[in-house]
Protein backbone atom coordinates (compact mmCIF):
# COMPACT_ATOMS: atom_id res chain seq x y z
CA UNK A 1 0.00 0.00 0.00
CA UNK A 2 1.50 3.36 -1.01
CA UNK A 3 1.70 6.47 1.18
CA UNK A 4 -1.43 8.06 -0.26
CA UNK A 5 -3.57 4.96 0.24
CA UNK A 6 -2.35 4.73 3.82
CA UNK A 7 -3.14 8.40 4.37
CA UNK A 8 -6.66 8.03 3.04
CA UNK A 9 -7.30 5.17 5.45
CA UNK A 10 -5.86 7.25 8.28
CA UNK A 11 -8.04 10.25 7.49
CA UNK A 12 -11.18 8.15 7.20
CA UNK A 13 -10.49 6.57 10.58
CA UNK A 14 -9.75 9.90 12.33
CA UNK A 15 -11.56 12.80 10.60
CA UNK A 16 -10.33 16.38 10.97
CA UNK A 17 -11.70 19.87 10.38
CA UNK A 18 -10.30 21.54 7.25
CA UNK A 19 -10.44 24.96 5.62
CA UNK A 20 -10.30 25.18 1.83
CA UNK A 21 -9.98 28.73 0.51
CA UNK A 22 -11.02 29.28 -3.08
CA UNK A 23 -13.38 26.36 -2.51
CA UNK A 24 -15.68 27.26 -5.43
CA UNK A 25 -12.80 27.24 -7.88
CA UNK A 26 -11.37 24.45 -9.98
CA UNK A 27 -8.78 23.06 -7.58
CA UNK A 28 -10.65 24.04 -4.42
CA UNK A 29 -13.85 22.25 -5.41
CA UNK A 30 -11.92 19.07 -6.23
CA UNK A 31 -10.23 19.19 -2.83
CA UNK A 32 -13.64 19.66 -1.22
CA UNK A 33 -15.08 16.65 -3.05
CA UNK A 34 -12.23 14.37 -2.00
CA UNK A 35 -12.22 15.54 1.63
CA UNK A 36 -15.96 15.08 2.05
CA UNK A 37 -15.66 11.66 0.44
CA UNK A 38 -13.13 10.77 3.13
CA UNK A 39 -15.49 11.75 5.92
CA UNK A 40 -13.82 15.06 6.78
CA UNK A 41 -15.50 18.24 8.01
CA UNK A 42 -14.77 21.17 5.73
CA UNK A 43 -15.13 24.94 5.91
CA UNK A 44 -14.97 26.65 2.52
CA UNK A 45 -14.19 30.30 1.76
CA UNK A 46 -14.73 31.99 -1.59
CA UNK A 47 -15.73 35.41 -2.95
CA UNK A 48 -16.78 34.06 -6.39
CA UNK A 49 -14.31 36.32 -8.18
CA UNK A 50 -13.12 33.34 -10.22
CA UNK A 51 -15.06 30.51 -8.54
CA UNK A 52 -18.62 29.43 -9.29
CA UNK A 53 -21.65 28.26 -7.35
CA UNK A 54 -22.15 25.58 -10.00
CA UNK A 55 -18.88 23.95 -8.90
CA UNK A 56 -20.21 23.63 -5.36
CA UNK A 57 -23.51 22.31 -6.71
CA UNK A 58 -21.63 19.62 -8.64
CA UNK A 59 -19.74 18.57 -5.51
CA UNK A 60 -23.04 18.45 -3.59
CA UNK A 61 -24.52 16.15 -6.24
CA UNK A 62 -21.42 13.97 -6.30
CA UNK A 63 -21.04 13.38 -2.55
CA UNK A 64 -24.68 13.25 -1.41
CA UNK A 65 -26.58 14.82 1.46
CA UNK A 66 -24.85 13.15 4.40
CA UNK A 67 -21.37 14.22 3.30
CA UNK A 68 -22.59 17.67 2.26
CA UNK A 69 -23.92 18.26 5.78
CA UNK A 70 -20.28 18.32 6.93
CA UNK A 71 -19.55 21.38 4.75
CA UNK A 72 -19.89 25.00 5.86
CA UNK A 73 -19.55 27.76 3.28
CA UNK A 74 -18.42 31.31 4.01
CA UNK A 75 -18.82 33.87 1.27
CA UNK A 76 -15.98 36.29 1.83
CA UNK A 77 -12.68 37.73 0.64
CA UNK A 78 -9.20 36.83 1.86
CA UNK A 79 -8.30 40.52 1.56
CA UNK A 80 -10.37 41.00 4.73
CA UNK A 81 -8.47 39.81 7.82
CA UNK A 82 -11.55 39.29 9.99
CA UNK A 83 -13.07 37.03 7.34
CA UNK A 84 -9.88 34.97 7.35
CA UNK A 85 -9.98 34.75 11.15
CA UNK A 86 -13.58 33.54 11.08
CA UNK A 87 -12.75 30.91 8.47
CA UNK A 88 -9.75 29.61 10.45
CA UNK A 89 -11.60 29.27 13.76
CA UNK A 90 -11.29 25.71 15.14
CA UNK A 91 -9.65 24.50 11.92
CA UNK A 92 -6.83 21.93 12.07
CA UNK A 93 -5.64 21.97 8.45
CA UNK A 94 -5.66 24.82 5.92
CA UNK A 95 -5.53 24.26 2.16
CA UNK A 96 -5.06 27.78 0.78
CA UNK A 97 -6.04 27.79 -2.89
CA UNK A 98 -7.60 31.25 -3.11
CA UNK A 99 -5.60 33.45 -5.48
CA UNK A 100 -5.97 35.39 -8.68
CA UNK A 101 -4.35 33.18 -11.27
CA UNK A 102 -3.13 33.78 -14.82
CA UNK A 103 0.03 35.46 -16.05
CA UNK A 104 -1.84 37.60 -18.64
CA UNK A 105 -4.36 38.76 -16.02
CA UNK A 106 -1.55 39.92 -13.75
CA UNK A 107 0.03 41.86 -16.60
CA UNK A 108 -3.31 43.55 -17.30
CA UNK A 109 -4.02 44.33 -13.62
CA UNK A 110 -0.97 43.96 -11.34
CA UNK A 111 -2.64 45.78 -8.43
CA UNK A 112 -5.50 43.30 -8.23
CA UNK A 113 -3.11 40.35 -8.43
CA UNK A 114 -0.97 41.86 -5.67
CA UNK A 115 -3.99 42.48 -3.45
CA UNK A 116 -5.33 38.93 -3.75
CA UNK A 117 -2.08 37.00 -3.90
CA UNK A 118 0.08 38.90 -1.41
CA UNK A 119 -2.22 40.89 0.90
CA UNK A 120 -4.73 38.04 1.01
CA UNK A 121 -2.00 35.47 1.54
CA UNK A 122 -0.55 37.44 4.46
CA UNK A 123 -4.01 37.71 6.03
CA UNK A 124 -4.38 33.95 5.82
CA UNK A 125 -0.98 33.35 7.43
CA UNK A 126 -1.85 35.68 10.29
CA UNK A 127 -5.26 34.06 10.77
CA UNK A 128 -3.78 30.54 10.71
CA UNK A 129 -1.05 31.56 13.15
CA UNK A 130 -3.53 33.04 15.60
CA UNK A 131 -5.88 30.05 15.28
CA UNK A 132 -3.04 27.60 15.95
CA UNK A 133 -3.71 25.41 12.92
CA UNK A 134 -1.68 22.21 12.61
CA UNK A 135 -0.79 22.67 8.95
CA UNK A 136 -0.93 25.33 6.26
CA UNK A 137 -0.56 24.11 2.67
CA UNK A 138 -0.71 26.72 -0.06
CA UNK A 139 -0.79 26.90 -3.84
CA UNK A 140 2.57 28.08 -5.09
CA UNK A 141 3.37 28.20 -8.81
CA UNK A 142 5.87 26.97 -11.36
CA UNK A 143 5.88 30.54 -12.70
CA UNK A 144 8.37 31.23 -9.89
CA UNK A 145 11.08 29.58 -12.00
CA UNK A 146 10.91 32.60 -14.30
CA UNK A 147 13.62 32.87 -16.91
CA UNK A 148 15.71 29.96 -15.61
CA UNK A 149 16.44 27.72 -18.64
CA UNK A 150 17.32 24.70 -16.51
CA UNK A 151 15.32 21.51 -17.10
CA UNK A 152 13.99 19.80 -15.14
CA UNK A 153 13.04 22.49 -12.64
CA UNK A 154 14.50 21.88 -9.18
CA UNK A 155 12.95 23.66 -6.19
CA UNK A 156 16.10 25.40 -4.94
CA UNK A 157 17.10 26.96 -8.26
CA UNK A 158 14.90 29.70 -9.74
CA UNK A 159 15.37 32.57 -12.19
CA UNK A 160 13.99 36.07 -12.46
CA UNK A 161 10.18 36.42 -12.54
CA UNK A 162 8.61 37.15 -15.92
CA UNK A 163 5.24 38.51 -14.74
CA UNK A 164 3.57 40.22 -11.78
CA UNK A 165 1.84 36.91 -11.05
CA UNK A 166 5.19 35.17 -10.69
CA UNK A 167 6.35 37.89 -8.31
CA UNK A 168 3.30 37.46 -6.09
CA UNK A 169 3.72 33.70 -5.85
CA UNK A 170 7.40 34.03 -4.97
CA UNK A 171 6.61 36.59 -2.28
CA UNK A 172 4.13 34.08 -0.81
CA UNK A 173 6.97 31.58 -0.45
CA UNK A 174 9.12 34.18 1.29
CA UNK A 175 6.34 35.12 3.69
CA UNK A 176 5.64 31.47 4.52
CA UNK A 177 9.32 30.90 5.27
CA UNK A 178 9.46 33.96 7.54
CA UNK A 179 6.32 32.90 9.41
CA UNK A 180 7.87 29.49 10.04
CA UNK A 181 11.01 31.13 11.43
CA UNK A 182 9.36 33.92 13.42
CA UNK A 183 6.14 32.31 14.62
CA UNK A 184 6.54 28.58 14.18
CA UNK A 185 3.75 28.35 11.58
CA UNK A 186 4.27 25.03 9.80
CA UNK A 187 3.62 25.42 6.08
CA UNK A 188 4.26 23.76 2.74
CA UNK A 189 4.13 25.42 -0.68
CA UNK A 190 3.15 23.35 -3.69
CA UNK A 191 4.45 24.67 -7.00
CA UNK A 192 1.75 23.57 -9.41
CA UNK A 193 2.67 22.82 -13.02
CA UNK A 194 -0.25 23.39 -15.43
CA UNK A 195 -3.03 21.62 -13.58
CA UNK A 196 -6.07 20.43 -15.56
CA UNK A 197 -9.21 18.37 -15.09
CA UNK A 198 -12.90 18.45 -14.28
CA UNK A 199 -14.52 21.81 -13.48
CA UNK A 200 -11.69 23.88 -14.91
CA UNK A 201 -13.35 26.87 -16.58
CA UNK A 202 -12.97 26.89 -20.40
CA UNK A 203 -14.31 30.40 -20.88
CA UNK A 204 -13.09 33.95 -20.43
CA UNK A 205 -10.02 35.88 -21.54
CA UNK A 206 -7.76 34.07 -19.06
CA UNK A 207 -8.90 30.48 -19.52
CA UNK A 208 -6.18 27.81 -19.41
CA UNK A 209 -5.23 26.10 -22.63
CA UNK A 210 -6.64 22.59 -22.00
CA UNK A 211 -10.25 23.50 -21.10
CA UNK A 212 -10.22 26.19 -23.78
CA UNK A 213 -9.22 23.71 -26.47
CA UNK A 214 -11.71 21.10 -25.29
CA UNK A 215 -14.50 23.66 -25.51
CA UNK A 216 -13.44 24.90 -28.94
CA UNK A 217 -13.17 21.42 -30.47
CA UNK A 218 -16.44 20.23 -28.92
CA UNK A 219 -18.21 23.27 -30.36
CA UNK A 220 -16.46 23.18 -33.71
CA UNK A 221 -14.63 26.46 -33.11
CA UNK A 222 -11.07 27.44 -34.03
CA UNK A 223 -8.21 26.37 -31.75
CA UNK A 224 -5.42 28.92 -31.45
CA UNK A 225 -1.84 28.00 -30.54
CA UNK A 226 0.42 30.76 -29.27
CA UNK A 227 3.71 30.62 -31.16
CA UNK A 228 5.05 27.67 -33.14
CA UNK A 229 3.54 25.03 -30.86
CA UNK A 230 6.88 23.70 -29.66
CA UNK A 231 6.48 25.42 -26.30
CA UNK A 232 6.27 22.61 -23.74
CA UNK A 233 4.66 22.14 -20.34
CA UNK A 234 4.45 19.54 -17.59
CA UNK A 235 0.68 19.04 -17.48
CA UNK A 236 -0.68 17.60 -14.24
CA UNK A 237 -4.12 16.02 -13.77
CA UNK A 238 -6.17 17.33 -10.84
CA UNK A 239 -6.24 14.06 -8.85
CA UNK A 240 -2.44 14.16 -8.65
CA UNK A 241 -2.73 17.64 -7.14
CA UNK A 242 -5.31 16.49 -4.58
CA UNK A 243 -2.93 13.71 -3.55
CA UNK A 244 -0.07 16.18 -3.06
CA UNK A 245 -2.22 18.50 -0.93
CA UNK A 246 -3.38 15.78 1.42
CA UNK A 247 0.09 14.28 1.80
CA UNK A 248 1.55 17.73 2.48
CA UNK A 249 -1.09 18.43 5.13
CA UNK A 250 0.06 15.44 7.15
CA UNK A 251 3.81 15.97 6.63
CA UNK A 252 5.99 16.02 9.72
CA UNK A 253 9.54 16.91 10.74
CA UNK A 254 11.98 17.74 7.95
CA UNK A 255 9.23 17.45 5.32
CA UNK A 256 7.57 20.62 6.66
CA UNK A 257 8.43 24.21 5.77
CA UNK A 258 9.54 23.34 2.26
CA UNK A 259 8.55 23.97 -1.33
CA UNK A 260 7.59 21.04 -3.57
CA UNK A 261 7.04 20.69 -7.29
CA UNK A 262 3.66 19.15 -8.09
CA UNK A 263 3.53 17.73 -11.61
CA UNK A 264 3.76 14.41 -13.40
CA UNK A 265 7.36 14.82 -14.54
CA UNK A 266 6.65 14.57 -18.27
CA UNK A 267 6.98 17.28 -20.92
CA UNK A 268 4.36 17.76 -23.67
CA UNK A 269 4.53 20.35 -26.46
CA UNK A 270 1.45 22.36 -27.40
CA UNK A 271 1.44 20.67 -30.80
CA UNK A 272 1.42 17.26 -29.13
CA UNK A 273 -1.25 18.42 -26.70
CA UNK A 274 -3.50 19.52 -29.54
CA UNK A 275 -3.30 16.09 -31.15
CA UNK A 276 -4.11 14.35 -27.84
CA UNK A 277 -7.10 16.59 -27.13
CA UNK A 278 -8.37 16.21 -30.70
CA UNK A 279 -8.25 12.42 -30.28
CA UNK A 280 -10.28 12.63 -27.07
CA UNK A 281 -12.90 14.97 -28.49
CA UNK A 282 -13.19 12.81 -31.62
CA UNK A 283 -14.52 10.00 -29.42
CA UNK A 284 -17.52 12.22 -28.70
CA UNK A 285 -17.67 14.38 -31.85
CA UNK A 286 -16.32 12.70 -34.97
CA UNK A 287 -16.05 15.96 -36.95
CA UNK A 288 -13.27 17.09 -34.62
CA UNK A 289 -10.92 14.49 -36.11
CA UNK A 290 -10.13 16.74 -39.08
CA UNK A 291 -9.74 19.98 -37.13
CA UNK A 292 -6.47 21.87 -37.33
CA UNK A 293 -5.08 24.68 -35.18
CA UNK A 294 -4.28 28.27 -36.12
CA UNK A 295 -0.96 29.64 -34.91
CA UNK A 296 -0.56 33.20 -33.65
CA UNK A 297 2.05 35.28 -31.79
CA UNK A 298 3.76 34.10 -28.64
CA UNK A 299 2.14 35.34 -25.42
CA UNK A 300 3.93 37.89 -23.24
CA UNK A 301 5.30 36.55 -19.96
CA UNK A 302 5.27 32.88 -20.96
CA UNK A 303 8.30 30.68 -20.42
CA UNK A 304 9.38 28.52 -23.34
CA UNK A 305 9.72 25.14 -21.62
CA UNK A 306 8.72 23.69 -18.29
CA UNK A 307 9.41 20.30 -16.74
CA UNK A 308 9.38 19.42 -13.05
CA UNK A 309 11.77 17.37 -10.99
CA UNK A 310 9.34 15.71 -8.55
CA UNK A 311 11.91 13.72 -6.60
CA UNK A 312 11.63 15.88 -3.47
CA UNK A 313 7.86 15.38 -3.25
CA UNK A 314 8.30 11.68 -3.95
CA UNK A 315 11.02 11.20 -1.33
CA UNK A 316 9.71 13.40 1.50
CA UNK A 317 5.93 13.30 1.01
CA UNK A 318 5.44 9.92 -0.64
CA UNK A 319 3.93 11.63 -3.70
CA UNK A 320 3.28 9.15 -6.50
CA UNK A 321 1.25 10.76 -9.32
CA UNK A 322 -1.10 8.22 -10.82
CA UNK A 323 -2.37 9.99 -13.93
CA UNK A 324 -0.15 10.91 -16.87
CA UNK A 325 -1.27 13.51 -19.39
CA UNK A 326 -2.95 11.02 -21.73
CA UNK A 327 -5.04 9.34 -19.02
CA UNK A 328 -5.85 12.70 -17.47
CA UNK A 329 -7.03 14.05 -20.81
CA UNK A 330 -9.28 11.02 -21.28
CA UNK A 331 -10.97 11.66 -17.94
CA UNK A 332 -11.18 15.39 -18.60
CA UNK A 333 -12.54 14.77 -22.09
CA UNK A 334 -15.36 12.64 -20.74
CA UNK A 335 -16.26 15.37 -18.26
CA UNK A 336 -16.22 18.20 -20.80
CA UNK A 337 -18.24 16.17 -23.29
CA UNK A 338 -20.90 15.59 -20.63
CA UNK A 339 -20.95 19.10 -19.18
CA UNK A 340 -20.33 21.63 -21.97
Amino acid sequence: MNAYAQLRDRLSAAPSRWLVTGVAGFIGSNLLEHLLGLGQTVVGLDNFLTGYQKNLDMVHAAVGEEAWSRFTFIKGDIRDLETCRRACADVEHVLHEAALGSVPRSIDDPLLSNGCNIDGFLNMLVAARDAGTKSFVYAASSSTYGDSPELPKVEDRIGRPLSPYAVTKYVDELYADVFARCYGVASIGLRYFNVFGQRQDPYGAYAAVIPQWFASLIKGETVYINGDGETSRDFCYIDNVVQANLLASMAEGDAQNRIYNVAFGQRTTLNELFVLIREEVSRHRSAAATAGPVHRDFRAGDVRHSLADISRARDLLGYAPRYDVREGLRLAGDWYAANL
